[in-house]
């Protein structure tokens, strides 16, 4: 399965940086969230999410994943809709 869409600019938050730097577990779960992103693998999404955002695929809308790893903290992925941007970030930092 290849890359869906093209992501942009990759940026994360401080907390996001701040953790990856000084977690390699976690560092590892965010760059593997990212290729399942770009690969179109919504991760722990609704299914009225999931097709919200095979539909925005198509329209190009804003995109969003979430990611759950063996109690490492969720994080998300937003896809900006004119596909310039993409963040990784947690949920209380939205």
């Amino acid at each position: 399965m290849g890359d869906k869409f093209p992501m942009g600019r990759l940026v994360t938050t401080a907390g996001v940086n701040d953790r990856a730097a000084s977690d390699e577990a976690f560092a590892k779960f965010v760059r593997k969230s990212l290729q399942r992103h770009e690969k179109g693998d919504w991760g722990d999404l609704s299914a009225e999410d999931v097709v919200e955002n095979e539909t925005s695929l198509i329209q190009g809308f804003r995109l969003l994943s979430a990611y759950e790893h063996d109690g490492l903290p969720k994080i998300w992925i937003i896809t900006e809709a004119d596909r310039s941007v993409t963040t990784v970030l947690f949920p209380d930092e939205y």
